[in-house]
């Protein structure tokens, strides 16, 4: 399993309505100095309907300005349609809606 697919795989497991933080993706796959490649990997989703990189915002719930599917707007569209509450236009209300934990995500 490359870095990039654990990524991926530890998208999947955010709930719809909530968001996880680059750093806890980078946690999950083993390596909490990895939240850039998370990102990188990210914008280069292969199955943009499927994997649900829109939950994933940076550390203060700020949306991405480079989100790769359409812009932060777009982002902060997504995640309202699915219910998540925002503290302004571009950050989300983390106290509520950002996961506590993902499991780690080992090699297959």
């Amino acid at each position: 399993m490359t870095t990039f697919d654990k990524v991926y795989a530890a998208v999947r497991l955010i709930p719809r309505g909530s968001v996880a933080t680059y750093g806890q993706i980078a946690a999950a796959i083993g390596n909490k100095r990895l939240a850039r490649v998370v990102g990188y990997a990210l914008h280069v989703n292969p199955e943009p309907g499927v994997i649900p990189c829109h939950r994933v915002v940076k550390r203060d719930g700020e949306v991405s300005s480079a989100f790769a599917f359409g812009g932060a707007n777009r982002q902060a569209e997504l995640l309202k349609a699915e219910g998540v509450g925002f503290l302004d236009d571009s950050h989300v209300d983390m106290k509520h809606y950002c996961v506590r934990a993902l499991p780690l995500i080992l090699e297959e």
